[in-house]
């Protein structure tokens, strides 16, 4: 599914065309995603401005001054800007009109989101849950291993709740902790500071990294301009099962934890 890069790259992508724009149109083809569609949406949004475009974990946040439009990709969902009067193919669900210019999300799974929130969006549930962002300032070693104290689940695991960190996703777990050398088995707890002080830099870089090549085009992901992202190119471990570590060269392993794949090396990482 799209993780905090592909999200990140998305945002990038359509504030430029988009803010500081009005809505001329919005048409819903289908009555629900994960949620239902709000049907008074055109309602909604048809002549207002939109402010700004923020993101929060893995959710994109459309701030209009009446409202912000909350926008999440699912399991296999994008956001493209095109032409207005560009034909829909069988999964693009929902079109927002800005004159021209066309915001189109396309989610062949139906596990997007596309909600209208009223008053301050922190305070939704969907974001009042949600825990610190990887790529800000207080996301540091000591932040990280102070909250990981008497956690007895695996440090993989431990980086993929959003509770404790957003968006960092099954990818980019895998990979920054093949970086920093760590057996994604290890419970968080056990970690020391340490090795904290290695693992939190690692993510920031593996994400940076990430954003800086448009993200990882796996499945149906594209950027909003419709090409792809290119990081699956650089990646050490994920997906890579049975060939050989592009470090020591021993053969990448692979195993499920929390009905997830992960993919490590058992030489570089112990």
């Amino acid at each position: 599914m799209p993780e905090l890069p592909e999200v990140e790259v998305t945002r990038r992508g359509i504030t430029p065309g988009l803010t500081g724009r009005t809505v001329t149109g919005v048409t819903l083809r289908a009555k629900r995603l994960r949620y239902p569609l709000p049907a008074d949406l055109p309602r909604l949004l048809i002549g207002r401005t939109l402010k700004s475009v923020a993101r929060r974990g893995k959710y994109l946040l459309l701030n209009f001054s009446a409202g912000t439009l909350l926008m999440h990709l699912g399991m296999s969902g994008s956001l493209r800007l095109l032409a207005s009067g560009m034909a829909p193919e069988k999964h693009d669900h929902v079109d927002l009109e800005f004159g021209p210019t066309l915001l189109r999300l396309r989610d062949p799974r139906r596990f997007g989101a596309v909600l209208w929130l009223k008053g301050d969006p922190a305070l939704h549930p969907l974001i009042s849950a949600l825990g610190l962002e990887p790529l800000e300032e207080e996301f540091t070693p000591l932040w990280l291993f102070a909250r990981t104290r008497g956690r007895s689940a695996a440090i993989k695991q431990t980086l993929m709740d959003s509770h404790l960190v957003v968006g960092i996703g099954n990818i980019y777990a895998s990979e920054s902790l093949f970086r920093a050398g760590i057996d994604p088995r290890t419970s968080a707890g056990k970690i020391s500071q340490k090795r904290y002080q290695r693992l939190v830099p690692e993510i920031r870089e593996t994400l940076e990294a990430a954003i800086a090549a448009g993200g990882s085009s796996l499945r149906d992901f594209v950027h909003s301009d419709g090409s792809s992202g290119y990081f699956q190119q650089q990646y050490f471990v994920y997906g890579r099962a049975g060939e050989p570590c592009r470090v020591c060269g021993s053969s990448v392993k692979s195993l499920r934890q929390a009905n997830r794949a992960t993919f490590h090396c058992t030489h570089c990482q112990r």
